[in-house]
């Protein structure tokens, strides 16, 4: 994959997470504010805690550290995946993000 492509898909999929979170705040699903500097996006939980999503484009990764961890995704066959266990990215998010809230919270790629 170029690296254009990479970084199109990569700011695509952090658009798509802030555009579902300002749904969710909309209809007070919850409250997570969200900070992004170019290709970091901070995810902050009312608990204090965070998630915090960064792009790594010579390595053409996403990566998602959260309080269950820090993981890597590659993008492999139109999907994001664990470049270790091969889950997928939007799963494991929602996993960690429903974890740290508190409630179920299903992040769905666009």
């Amino acid at each position: 994959m170029s690296d254009s492509d990479y970084l199109s898909k990569a700011m695509a999929v952090l658009s798509a997470i802030e555009t579902t979170l300002d749904r969710w705040l909309d209809e007070d699903v919850v409250d997570i504010d969200t900070h992004r500097t170019g290709g970091l996006l901070e995810l902050s939980f009312g608990n204090g805690s965070k998630i915090v999503l960064n792009t790594q484009p010579p390595l053409q990764e996403l990566w998602l550290a959260a309080r269950g961890g820090g993981f890597h995704f590659k993008y492999v066959d139109g999907r994001w995946l664990d470049t270790k266990d091969g889950r997928e990215f939007h799963a494991a998010l929602s996993a960690h993000a429903s974890a740290q809230a508190g409630l179920a919270l299903e992040f769905k790629p666009s």
